[in-house]
C-alpha cells in the first residue's frame, strides 16, 4: 500500500468511515506509548529487547497500520514479551528511519510498498521475488520476518457518480482511463504525487495525466470524504477498505501491475528479538489472510477499538 508506500502502500491501509474512527484508531490502546519527539529521526534509539528493554512496535498514520501494530504487539505480550507502541509515526520516510536508528524494534510493513520506497525501479515478478529484492535493499541492521498471505494494495477507486458517468464497472481497468483521465481530479496522500506507485507510475506505466491532484491523506477520511462529495473523482483507496463496498464505489483493475505485491510483513532490527518473539510474530503472519484483514478493518471502521479487535482475533486463533 502507498501506505504509505510507495504506496505504499503505503504502501498502506485508510480504513475508517469517519474522522471519529481515525481518532479512535490513533489512540489504540490506553497503555500505548507514543513518540513525543519533535524530530523522530533524531530520536535516541530505544532500549532493544536484546538489551532487556521492551520491544517497540511501530505503526504508521492510518487505521490498518494501528490495527496491525496491535495484532503483532499483543501476540508478543501473550508470550510474556514486554511491549510498547509508537503509533501514528507518519510516512514511510519517517518510520523506516526510526527502524534504522533503533527507535522502533519491529513494524508491520507491506513488502511491495517498502521495496518501491527503497528501489523505485524495482519490478518484482512474484511475492517471493518481492521479498528477495526487498531483503537485498534493506539496511544491514534490519531483517524481514515471514510474510503474511494478507495483502492490502493501493488502488484507483472512483465514486458511484463517476462510475455511472463513464460506464466503469469492477471489470474496468486503469488503462480504460486513457481518454478520460484529463477530466478527473485525483486525490491521495501528498507523497502519492511523486512516487512511482502514484502519479509518476500512472504517467510512465499507464500514460495517464489527470486534470489535477489534491493532496489529502493515505486512504483515510480526507480522501474518502473528498471522493464522497465528488471533490475528487478518483482516489487512492486501499483495497481492504470496507467503505468501497458500503458506498458502491468501483475499484479499477490494475491491469499493468503498478501496485505490485503488497503482503503484510514485519520488519525488525537484527538481533533485537528472541527466538520465541520471532516465532510469535511468524505465527501471526501464518494465520493472517486478506479476508481476515478486511473483516478486522471493517470492525474497526464500524467503531471497534483496534486493540480490542486484535485481542479478540488472536484469542480466536489460539495466539492470544
Amino acid at each position: 500500500m502507498i501506505t504509505n508506500g510507495n504506496n505504499g502502500r503505503r504502501i498502506a491501509a485508510a480504513l475508517i468511515a469517519s474522522a471519529a474512527a481515525v481518532s479512535m484508531a490513533a489512540c489504540g490502546s490506553s497503555s500505548a506509548t507514543k513518540s513525543s519527539d519533535s524530530n523522530p529521526l533524531a530520536a535516541k534509539p530505544s532500549a532493544s529487547a536484546s538489551a532487556g528493554g521492551p520491544v517497540v512496535v511501530g505503526g504508521n498514520n492510518f487505521a490498518e497500520s494501528t490495527l496491525l501494530a496491535d495484532i503483532y504487539g499483543e501476540a508478543l505480550k501473550a508470550k510474556g514479551v514486554a511491549v510498547t507502541y509508537k503509533y501514528q509515526i507518519g510516512s514511510r520516510e519517517i518510520s523506516y528511519g526510526l527502524l534504522k536508528n533503533g527507535s522502533v524494534t519491529v513494524m508491520p510493513e507491506y513488502n511491495g510498498a517498502l521495496l518501491a520506497y527503497l528501489d523505485p525501479k524495482a519490478v518484482p515478478t512474484s511475492q517471493d521475488d518481492t521479498d528477495t529484492q526487498l531483503t537485498a535493499k534493506l539496511a544491514s541492521n534490519l531483517t524481514l520476518l515471514n510474510p503474511s498471505p494478507a495483502e492490502d494494495k493501493d488502488s484507483l477507486t472512483v465514486n458511484a457518480a463517476t462510475a455511472a458517468k463513464y460506464n466503469l464497472t469492477s471489470a474496468s481497468k486503469i488503462s480504460d482511463l486513457s481518454k478520460i483521465a484529463g477530466e478527473m481530479v485525483i486525490g491521495g496522500a501528498p507523497e502519492f504525487q511523486t512516487r512511482l506507485e502514484g502519479l509518476a507510475g500512472l504517467k510512465s506505466v499507464y500514460g495517464l495525466t489527470f486534470k489535477s491532484f489534491k493532496a489529502l491523506d493515505a486512504g483515510g477520511p480526507l480522501t474518502e470524504g473528498a471522493l464522497a462529495k465528488n471533490n475528487i473523482q478518483v482516489g487512492d483507496i486501499f483495497t481492504t477498505d470496507s467503505t468501497i463496498s458500503a458506498k458502491k464505489w468501483v475499484t479499477l483493475v490494475d491491469d499493468k501491475g503498478l501496485f505490485g505485491y503488497q503482503n503484510v510483513i514485519p520488519v525488525a532490527q537484527k538481533g533485537a528479538l528472541s527466538p520465541a518473539a520471532t516465532d510469535a510474530l511468524n505465527a501471526v503472519s501464518a494465520k493472517l489472510d486478506t479476508a481476515t484483514l478486511l473483516d478486522l478493518d471493517t470492525k474497526v471502521g464500524n467503531g471497534t477499538d483496534p486493540l480490542a479487535a486484535a485481542q479478540t482475533w488472536l484469542k480466536s486463533v489460539g495466539l492470544g
